[in-house]
């Protein structure tokens, strides 16, 4: 991840979009503090007035998961086979509260009743549930503490479009009722055109794009943005779109702007310097050295 440079406004749910490996789940993991120990991380990241950036362990204790929610993009690899499901929500509470065991399993029966879990299953195992009720039991558990930014990576991976619909649908309840600040980290195109405000493109560990949905998806600056979004699958579609070439070695990055190799507009500059983020229309940023030719 290099120069990453955004605002997350309060209220709004963030889109962040990009190829595999480009950095998408690490901008998430590094909110949470989450990243391997040896990860050497620079600059600042400002959550109400603290830089989690300089935050020890313990302090990050205290907002984890209170403050700040995750949900994994693979419950059934973040669930604890050998814990019932209701006691995975009593160690999460009793973590961060003083609370007593029979309060804490009082609240994780609001909670999963929420999300549409019936009070027989709370005693079942992980492996009792469906994928689409696991991934309920993970949202319950991200908002059992009532955190003010949730991010959820991929929250919707490997459902079927039936289960992806209330998942979404149940988002977006949670937002509006709880008034959350959503971060959603995912592949879909589809499913940021339907629920974000805006949206953050990634390619190669940087920000390429950033801005409205429907200002990005209407014009977009960036030519790795036009190749997503031309990849994209319609009513009307002929045949399949994609970008030529491999996202770079992030060892071994390739100079100038990273998306050179593989845009059809690169000229010799572009090998030669990085483009910096610009703001080409009120609240649009692209990092492109002729987005210009795109208004």
């Amino acid at each position: 991840m290099n120069e990453i440079d955004l605002d997350l406004l309060n209220g709004e749910t963030l889109g962040i979009v990009g190829e595999t490996g480009c950095g998408k789940s690490t901008f998430g993991k590094t909110l949470l503090g989450i990243l391997p120990s040896k990860t050497q991380i620079q600059g600042r990241i400002v959550f109400r007035g603290r830089d989690l950036v300089h935050m020890t362990e313990s302090e990050f204790r205290t907002i984890r998961g209170k403050e700040i929610a995750l949900i994994f993009q693979d419950p059934m690899t973040r669930l604890n086979p050998l814990m019932r499901v209701e006691d995975h929500f009593v160690e999460e509470i009793t973590a961060h509260e003083s609370v007593s065991v029979s309060e804490a399993r009082k609240r994780a029966g609001e909670a999963l009743r929420s999300m549409g879990i019936p009070e027989s299953r709370f005693r079942n195992y992980p492996h009792e549930f469906s994928g689409g009720m696991r991934q309920r039991i993970m949202i319950a558990m991200a908002i059992v503490l009532q955190p003010s930014l949730l991010i959820a990576d991929e929250p919707t991976t490997s459902l079927d479009v039936i289960t992806e619909a209330h998942i979404l649908e149940i988002l977006e309840d949670l937002k509006r009722v709880r008034k959350m600040t959503l971060l959603l980290i995912t592949h879909n195109l589809g499913i940021v055109a339907e629920v974000c405000d805006r949206v953050a493109v990634f390619y190669a560990g940087k920000l390429v794009e950033l801005g409205p949905v429907d200002e990005i998806f209407s014009n977009p600056l960036h030519p790795y943005t036009q190749g997503l979004l031309a990849s994209v699958i319609h009513l009307e579609s002929l045949e399949l779109k994609s970008i030529e070439g491999f996202p770079p070695d992030l060892l071994m990055p390739p100079s100038g702007c990273r998306f050179h190799p593989r845009c059809p507009y690169a000229q010799q500059v572009c090998h030669e310097t990085v483009p910096p983020l610009v703001e080409f229309k009120p609240g649009h940023f692209a990092a492109c050295l002729f987005g210009d030719q795109f208004l």
